[in-house]
């Protein structure tokens, strides 16, 4: 199976290496990670110029647009449901299994 390795830096300063399994019919990793960080700076940028957003409605946006995007496909609705069920808790398991650095804090 092949992974995607991403690292992403949180606005707390912690660091996410994460190993993504990618689907079997994923046609290029290179568009996944793209597609990946662009999701990630709009949302990081539409909360700096709006303030503070809830991580919970963050992540509820974020289940709508893949129910929306699933929607979108031209095939029979369990089959895009069931896709983006799969999809969605590998990708969870894989960033719950992944290492978290955090910035060192206090003096030194």
């Amino acid at each position: 199976m092949s992974t995607l390795p991403y690292r992403v830096e949180t606005a707390t300063g912690d660091i996410l290496d994460i190993t993504f399994p990618l689907h079997s019919e994923t046609v290029s990793a290179m568009r996944v990670d793209q597609l990946l960080s662009a999701i990630l700076d709009a949302i990081d940028k539409d909360i700096k110029v709006c303030g503070e957003t809830g991580n919970g409605d963050v992540i509820q946006a974020l289940a709508m647009a893949l129910a929306v995007r699933a929607r979108m496909i031209h095939a029979p609705e369990d089959v895009t449901a069931t896709l983006a069920k799969v999809l969605l808790e590998t990708a969870t398991k894989a960033a719950s299994a992944a290492e978290r650095t955090s910035p060192e804090a206090g003096n030194a």
